[in-house]
């Protein structure tokens, strides 16, 4: 599980330039008062095949994930996440979140498919409820190359 983590970092620090044009943070972040939501979608062929396969996740060019980190200080927290993605043509899909956890730190990963070996823009909107009861919506577009 150290490798997930490691690996959802590292891709969090390579797509932010690459994905700089979208209508996101460049951080791939947003605050919420004390709570910052770190997110990222990306081509689940950009996962190594053990890290998928330990953690249920495909690796196809018709397939992407979502990653979804909760923090309030310098530690993620649980939270209730759910949400949509929808491609540029308006095809919304629903977003089913499930929780990774390894030494205390979570991160929410929903899998959804993609146009295969394209590059295609999606509009996320993610829906978090962390510990001050209060639902934080953002919204965001990313592109997604699926040739990985």
């Amino acid at each position: 599980m150290a490798r997930l983590i490691a690996m959802f970092g590292l891709l969090f620090a390579l797509a932010a330039p690459a994905t700089a044009a979208d209508s996101a943070s460049l951080n791939r972040q947003q605050q919420f008062g004390d709570l910052i939501i770190h997110y990222n979608a990306f081509a689940s062929g950009l996962l190594q095949p053990t890290i998928a396969k330990d953690n249920g996740l495909i690796r196809s060019k018709g397939q992407a994930v979502i990653n979804v980190a909760v923090l309030k200080g310098d530690k993620t927290v649980t939270a209730d996440v759910d949400g949509s993605v929808a491609d540029l043509t308006g095809r919304k899909k629903e977003l089913s979140f499930r929780p990774v956890s390894e030494n205390g730190s979570v991160n929410y990963l929903a899998q959804f498919a993609v146009e295969p070996d394209s590059s295609a823009t999606y509009v996320f909107t993610i829906n978090v409820k962390a510990g001050d009861g209060d639902t934080h919506t953002l919204s965001f577009n990313q592109q997604i190359f699926s040739d990985q």
